[in-house]
């Protein structure tokens, strides 16, 4: 003991004490201020980075990732970090780290289903300019929300909303002039684009003084308000010169999809075709044929015409889809009985609670048990069964009850809530990534969780363009855009706050985010400029420009971040 104990203060007294790393576990084990395998901990003494694992042997990869605070996963079903570092041998870890690439691959499939789900659902019942952005960019905002709520993961929330930014207004808004040149719609470009500089103004200021407030994080919310609000009135004001003769239509509205294009782009139900189908006697299906038939996710008759990468994508979003139905209730009023299927409705009021529950906080509240006998989960459960069995005796299969909209906001509820616990493993996946490639956050951000999040925007918004739709899909770029840095940022910052913490810190880990914040404002300026200078006449040479610029921008920010661009001074 009396040689540990100078071994002790021989280590204190070397060079480097207080920046080099933690003792040796032997001498820390006679610290008389701390229990018996408690860590040492010194007022002088920041524990090493979780990245710092790679450096190591790879016989203490197991031992580091298990001791050290930072490799602890905020939240999430599975830890990731110590599947990689602690299950699987180190001659394997190429083999963890393509099993991770498709199980990320497969969140993004079942964000994008989901949100999917979730803006169907909001745009037939509640029609509406921020429920219909809610639906659109959900996994942005609650991937945002997630990444916030952690100082060690904020890096990739700041890369993700500036990185989609620059994506969606540079490739998705380029990939639309080049597919089909077009006129674009005047008042709602400007109007859109002033919105989302003065948003990207407000988010460099915030950065720059490495703090918001609350007041900051109300302003954001207050900001997107207004932004509604200028829309709505916008809209109000045209259709009114357009009734007294005064405005022309054609120059800036944008076209409406065919009830055709509107029902396949919005998910219709497979036994919806028209009265060409529909029986010509009338009969009634008992519940058990009504539910067979409400829980099938697939349509024969579209699946035999569709090409093999379409079926082959269907198939993976089956089980996905299969979920979905059996969790999130979806009310349709464009339909004659409102989407009412009276068994899975009811099964619907047991499955839904339960999801919440159960996915709230990652399971931690529904496996909490009352009196420590009762777990919640079975509570809800008993009570959700209660309720379905009153909903089943008092209802028909033909008619839905007069609080049928109820289930629309249970639906809602049950996607929220499913985008969350997805975005949450996105987020421990993605800063597993970075530590086993040694990345950081921000360059994580800006290109894997912004293409992922943008992926559903890209092909929708091309497809839109191709089908002879451009001004929509134009003004879907600049528009739905300031939803997820507004509500993003600001929705993130004002959950991480508390009432003893008033301040959320936001401060730049690197050169890389403020080459990101430059990057997108000055995309910005120049579409502001370079739009109006071709009097909104957009072609191929406008979305050749705007590809490039993010290609130069994608290098300068990658060889920013591996240490070839950096500052004199470092």
């Amino acid at each position: 003991p009396q040689r540990e104990v100078k071994h002790v203060i021989w280590a204190r007294n070397q060079p480097g004490w207080e920046t080099g790393p933690l003792i040796s576990s032997r001498a820390a084990l006679v610290s008389p201020c701390r229990a018996p395998g408690q860590a040492l901990t010194s007022p002088h003494l920041s524990p090493a980075q979780c990245w710092e694992v790679r450096k190591r042997n790879s016989s203490e990869w197991c031992h580091f990732i298990r001791t050290n605070p930072d490799c602890q996963l905020e939240g999430g079903f599975l830890d990731y970090l110590n599947g990689v570092f602690c299950v699987f041998p180190a001659r394997l870890l190429p083999l963890a780290v393509t099993l991770y690439a498709c199980w990320l691959l497969y969140l993004f499939i079942i964000l994008g289903v989901t949100a999917e789900n979730l803006a169907f659902s909001l745009t037939s019942p509640l029609h509406g300019v921020t429920f219909l952005a809610f639906g659109n960019g959900a996994p942005d905002v609650f991937s945002a929300v997630v990444a916030f709520s952690d100082p060690r993961t904020a890096g990739l929330a700041i890369g993700a909303v500036f990185g989609a930014g620059v994506f969606v207004t540079t490739v998705v808004a380029g990939g639309i002039a080049l597919v089909k040149p077009f006129t674009a719609a005047s008042r709602p470009f400007l109007r859109d684009v002033i919105f989302y500089m003065v948003a990207v103004f407000l988010t460099f200021m915030v950065l720059y003084f490495g703090r918001i407030t609350l007041g900051e994080a109300l302003g954001y919310l207050g900001l997107y308000i207004f932004y509604v609000f200028t829309v709505v009135l916008c809209t109000w004001i045209h259709r009114r010169q357009r009734g007294d003769g005064l405005a022309p239509p054609e120059p800036w509205e944008p076209e409406l999809l065919t009830d055709a294009e509107d029902r396949e782009s919005l998910g219709t139900s497979s036994g919806d075709y028209g009265e060409e189908y529909r029986p010509l006697l009338p009969y009634q299906e008992t519940s058990l044929r009504i539910l067979a038939a409400a829980l099938s996710p697939v349509d024969y008759r579209k699946w035999r015409r569709k090409p093999w990468y379409w079926r082959l994508f269907k198939v993976l979003k089956v089980p996905v889809e299969l979920v979905l139905l059996l969790t999130v209730p979806v009310v349709d009023p464009d339909k004659e009985d409102l989407n009412w299927k009276r068994p899975l409705n009811c099964l619907h009021v047991v499955t839904s609670p339960l999801l919440c529950i159960l996915t709230l906080k990652s399971g931690t509240y529904g496996l909490y048990q009352i009196q420590g006998v009762f777990p919640v989960w079975a509570l809800v459960a008993l009570v959700g069964t209660v309720a379905a069995v009153l909903v089943f005796s008092t209802t028909s299969n033909e008619e839905p009850p007069k609080y049928h909209c109820v289930f629309a906001f249970l639906g809602f509820l049950a996607s929220a809530m499913w985008i969350n616990a997805a975005a949450t493993e996105l987020v421990n996946i993605l800063r597993t990534l970075g530590v086993i490639f040694q990345l950081s956050n921000t360059v994580l951000g800006l290109t894997l969780l912004a293409w992922g999040n943008s992926v559903g925007d890209t092909f929708s918004d091309l497809t839109m363009a191709r089908q002879g739709y451009p001004r929509m899909a134009f003004s879907a770029c600049f528009g739905g855009i300031i939803f997820n840095i507004l509500v993003g940022v600001g929705l993130g910052c004002l959950l991480q706050m508390t009432s003893s913490q008033m301040v959320v810190k936001l401060e730049p880990d690197s050169l890389l985010v403020w080459i990101l914040a430059g990057a997108l404002g000055l995309s910005l300026v120049f579409s502001f400029v370079a739009v109006p200078a071709q009097c909104f006449q957009l072609g191929k040479a406008y979305g050749a420009c705007l590809i490039l610029y993010y290609l130069a921008f994608l290098c300068v920010a990658l060889l920013t971040e591996f240490k070839v661009i950096r500052l004199a001074a470092s």
